[in-house]
């Protein structure tokens, strides 16, 4: 039998695709898709998620990511997750608001990520009844950025894209390019009944079937990317922003109720950006168990919901690790 496919890895490229349950709507309005884009940009200093390109819709979303770091299902955990908390709270209601696991297809990069980034941002015209007449007039999706009509986030990655239009007038040539229509290759793929997991060409799909220990695809955006903090370098920073000495960070606390706030974020963040294995952070940080470093991060989580000192705080902290 053949080698089945190893799906998730690191530096992979994804179609990301989810929508409400039954369909019902996941966006309302602004507010709505802001808090979105602030989940993704979370998990993009969390995990280091890159984003490609997306297009929110009123029932579902659209996503090409690249995982340098953690694979898909930790980084989409948080973009879902959190999205959802902050949804139920906005509604005043509660439970789930997706129908389910997303859905993500695997990419061949260079064979099929600029065609997705026109795929995907033509969604608003391509619905039985078009959102705009224009896709410049729609807010919710990257194609202004792309177009330099509107600010990028500092997650959203477009030079990939220019690279593979080999356009020298990005912009202009970019929008040219969306307006010629969606490729029928990729129109006929997502309208299978049941969608393969993997955009590419048989090249590719052998490559990923190698070894799994090996990394199938090299990396294209790697040169751009710091090495993780060391968790000496994260401890260093948290004591410096918090003004806490270094061993009430590393060193823990004995007894019930006991709350370091500043260890809480260190813990979280060398889980989050160090890329080391649970058993080591734990032991650095004086933790009997690694069921300790969950517990800790979900009371840091929960702070962070009402306090806004400390949300301020811990976000800068992920943009000063993750340069």
């Amino acid at each position: 039998m053949p080698r089945p496919l190893r799906l998730e890895y690191r530096n992979a490229f994804y179609h990301v695709i989810n929508r409400g349950r039954g369909r019902q709507a996941i966006f309302h309005g602004p507010r709505y898709y802001q808090a979105f884009l602030d989940s993704i940009e979370e998990a993009n200093q969390r995990s280091g998620l890159i984003v490609h390109a997306y297009c929110l819709m009123g029932n579902h979303y659209h996503l090409l990511v690249q995982t340098p770091r953690d694979k898909l299902s930790r980084c989409m955990r948080h973009v879902n997750g959190v999205y959802t908390q902050r949804y139920n709270r906005m509604k005043k209601t509660d439970g789930p608001l997706f129908r389910g696991r997303y859905k993500a297809t695997l990419v061949e990069a260079d064979a099929y990520l600029l065609q997705l980034t026109r795929y995907i941002h033509r969604n608003p015209l391509e619905t039985p009844r078009p959102l705009v007449k224009n896709l410049t007039e729609y807010r919710w999706s990257s194609y202004p950025a792309y177009i330099n009509l509107a600010s990028a986030p500092r997650w959203l990655e477009r030079e990939f894209s220019y690279e593979l239009l080999g356009k020298n007038r990005k912009y202009d040539g970019y929008k040219r390019y969306v307006n010629l229509g969606r490729d029928q290759e990729l129109v006929d793929f997502y309208a299978q009944d049941k969608v393969k997991p993997i955009l590419a060409t048989e090249t590719f799909i052998q490559r990923v079937r190698e070894d799994g220990n090996n990394e199938p695809i090299k990396p294209r955006l790697s040169d751009s990317l710091a090495p993780a903090p060391t968790l000496a370098a994260i401890v260093e920073r948290v004591a410096i922003q918090t003004g806490v000495a270094i061993s009430e960070i590393v060193q823990s606390r004995r007894g019930r109720g006991s709350r370091s706030v500043p260890r809480w974020m260190a813990i979280t963040l060398a889980r989050d950006l160090s890329g080391l294995p649970l058993a080591e952070i734990s032991r650095y940080f004086d933790m009997g168990h690694i069921s300790g470093i969950s517990k800790v991060v979900n009371k840091l989580l929960d702070l962070e919901k009402h306090d806004k000192g400390v949300a301020q705080l811990l976000k800068g902290l992920y943009q000063d690790l993750t340069p």
